[in-house]
């Protein structure tokens, strides 16, 4: 980082970067989500023993999902002395934390200021799954709250900024900037001066405009300029400048930065907040290979509700206290239905998930018409990966199914438009933010996996909406797909599965299982739409596949008996996730025999590690949303068993990113040259709730 890292080597010039000792509730995660909006608002604290600075927000900078900084930086002064409480710009001692706590849609800091004033600093990110017009905004909350902590009355100014680092991750991109007000809003607007709309530079976007807003108020001053500048000025003189560097450059150039300073005056015991908001805009946000033969641009469904990007800001901003009360709703539901299910370990899990998963769904389209696009975050940054939207399902199920509709019509426009040659259901889209798919069919092949994810998700989708002319609509290819299934489900070739990182294999158990319970859900997507005929020929199927796979994929000789990782291979075992499947579609006492269940739920504990219990006998690694898949349908105490494993796991792993799906169940960290992070499978989580 040039500069800024000599600023945080020397810090020890002006202060000390040690901490006094915070609490963490529920628990200390590996990274902390600051704003996490969408994948291109995506910033995070990390945490972990190899990295990060243990999960305290001062002394360390806030950073992107692939772990480059997105500047932000923040003081305080009381009684004329600065301290620092956001990010590592140096030059002053650091708050004391006290403690930290996160909901679904919160983080929250308290700090200690010299023992004489608290800050109370809340990042919130709604999530209104049911609200698209809110939804839609790519903006997140950051809430400062100031009252004397010793009696006394105290002088104090806040200071809060971000970097043109937001803008691009090429830093040497050069960035523009402006200063104005509207509505009752200060704002900083900044944007990469050569916009190059659908292209992404280190995962960053290369195109939208980034608004920094808090109230325009007259105890209000601001300053652009470069970093040592602004906050100089503001630790020396607890002030800044009302003025605008008009020399733009590079992000790395002399480091803009976009300064608010708030003076507080005299803060007693009644406490003072401060609002801030960061947030971008994109006019258009994904290329479609869709209807037509050329791609066709999906505008960010913002555009939808607001004139302008000025107007979304404006009403984002002005909108906190509305977007509070449905945070909150949303947070108290997530505690109190997970608290119900499983109890505290499992809150701690799924309240960390939320924020995460739609921290992946790009909303785009018109409200009439919407689609959300997904991004395979960390793993591969594909779009649409129909096998991260399957383990996904259970929290988009759960907060509203008419999301999983969007985010199925792309690929259903994709494939229904004849863009994919291939009779199975495709595996992505492309590379996101370009939906191009596989006109030649050379996508990742796992035909066998998405026939099945695909026709188990409509149906799922059908159940809970009674959308039965959605099935209709999609009647002809949903029979293709289940035709591959008749021809390939009960024996699987040697191909791989969603877990593609574990390498292919023939006849695996799980996969079998997978394309049985697809043709079981064909026959009832065939009873809804009137074809009998065919309802009763996929029954008929699916019912004689499943006894047959009983004889090839179970060891019951083995003690304990147990499902084996691929037939005839007794000794092997994995975690058998695919049933949750039948229990999701609630056909848990007519098809599957509640012995396999009963089977599973006795042998997973037998093979539990310390952190978890392994994907399958290949490897020691393990997988979070898989393990919910199956803790959902087991025995309440092997559920605990779950529960236990992963919530030690979370507030004690070494890793540092943005929680991981996948870790080593004996270690805890990173399988050797797979680290996955912020991944919207994190949805996977929410397997207890999303049960009919």
């Amino acid at each position: 980082m040039g500069l800024r890292s000599a600023l945080l080597a020397g810090v020890a010039l002006f202060g000390s970067l040690t901490h006094a000792a915070s609490s963490f509730s529920p628990a200390r995660p590996p990274a902390i989500p600051l704003a996490v909006k969408g994948p291109y608002l995506n910033s995070w604290l990390q945490v972990g023993s190899d990295g990060g600075n243990g999960g305290y927000l001062a002394g360390e900078w806030s950073k992107f999902w692939s772990q480059q900084v997105t500047g932000w930086a923040g003081y305080i002064r009381v009684d004329g002395t600065p301290y620092n409480w956001l990010g590592a710009p140096g030059g002053a001692d650091l708050v004391d934390q006290t403690e930290f706590s996160y909901t679904s849609t919160r983080s929250t800091f308290v700090m200690s200021v010299g023992g004489k004033v608290e800050m109370n600093i809340t990042f919130l990110t709604p999530v209104t799954p049911s609200d698209l017009r809110r939804q839609s905004l790519v903006f997140s909350y950051l809430e400062v709250a100031v009252h004397s902590l010793d009696g006394a009355n105290h002088d104090v100014q806040l200071y809060a900024d971000v970097s043109a680092e937001w803008a691009s991750g090429d830093r040497g991109a050069v960035v523009t900037w402006e200063y104005d007000t509207a509505d009752g809003v200060a704002y900083h607007q900044f944007a990469r001066q050569s916009q190059q709309d659908m292209t992404e530079s280190n995962q960053q976007a290369n195109w939208g405009n980034w608004f920094w807003s808090t109230k325009d108020a007259d105890n209000l001053s601001f300053q652009s300029g470069a970093d040592v500048d602004v906050r100089a000025a503001f630790r020396n003189n607890g002030v800044l400048a009302n003025t605008k560097d008009t020399n733009y450059r590079a992000v790395q150039d002399n480091w803009p930065v976009f300064g608010f300073a708030n003076d507080l005056g005299s803060v007693g015991g009644d406490s003072v907040s401060t609002l801030y908001s960061i947030g971008m805009t994109q006019g258009g946000a994904i290329n479609l290979l869709g209807e037509g033969d050329g791609l066709t641009t999906y505008p960010a469904l913002w555009n939808s509700y607001f004139g302008s990007d000025v107007d979304a800001m404006t009403f984002f901003y002005n909108d906190y206290q509305e977007s509070t009360g449905l945070a909150t709703d949303l947070d108290n539901k997530v505690a109190s239905d997970s608290l119900a299910a499983a109890g505290q370990n499992y809150l701690t899990l799924t309240s960390l998930s939320v924020r995460q998963t739609f921290g992946a769904l790009q909303f785009t389209g018109t409200d009439s018409d919407p689609l959300v696009f997904l991004k395979e975050i960390s793993s591969n940054s594909d779009i649409q990966t129909v096998d991260v939207i399957f383990p996904a399902i259970p929290l988009i199920l759960y907060t509203n199914p008419n999301l999983l509709d969007y985010m199925l019509k792309p690929l259903f426009l994709n494939q229904e438009n004849g863009h994919y040659p291939n009779t199975n259901a495709i595996h992505d889209l492309g590379t996101f933010p370009v939906a191009r798919g596989y006109p030649d069919g050379s996508d990742e092949p796992m035909p066998l996996e998405e026939c099945g994810n695909m026709i188990i998700m409509v149906l799922a989708y059908a159940q809970r909406t009674n959308d039965n002319a959605y099935l209709t609509a999609h009647y002809p290819i949903l029979k293709q797909w289940a035709g591959y299934l008749v021809d390939e489900a009960l024996i699987p070739a040697d191909q791989i599965s969603t877990d593609d990182f574990a390498g292919s294999l023939a006849n695996q158990t799980n996969l079998g299982l997978k394309g049985i319970i697809g043709l079981r859900a064909m026959s009832e997507i065939s009873d809804r739409t009137g074809n009998s005929d065919d309802a009763q020929t996929y029954l008929d199927t699916a019912t004689s596949y499943i006894a047959q796979w009983q004889g090839f994929g179970l060891n019951t000789a083995a003690s304990p008996p147990h499902a084996t990782l691929s037939y005839g291979d007794g000794a092997s075992h994995g975690l058998l996730y695919n049933l949750y499947a039948n229990s999701l579609l609630g056909f848990e006492y007519d098809f599957v025999p509640q012995s396999v269940y009963a089977m599973q739920s006795d042998f997973y504990p037998t093979v539990a590690l310390e952190y978890g219990i392994p994907l399958d006998t290949r490897h020691t690694y393990t997988k979070t949303d898989w393990m919910m898949w199956c803790a959902a349908i087991t025995s309440p105490e092997t559920r605990d068993v779950f529960l236990q494993l992963v919530a030690g796991w979370i507030d004690s792993t070494p890793t540092n990113l943005a929680l991981t799906d996948l870790y080593d169940a004996g270690t805890g960290d990173y399988p050797p040259g797979l680290q996955f992070t912020a991944r919207p499978v994190a949805g996977g989580h929410f397997a207890l709730l999303a049960l009919p």
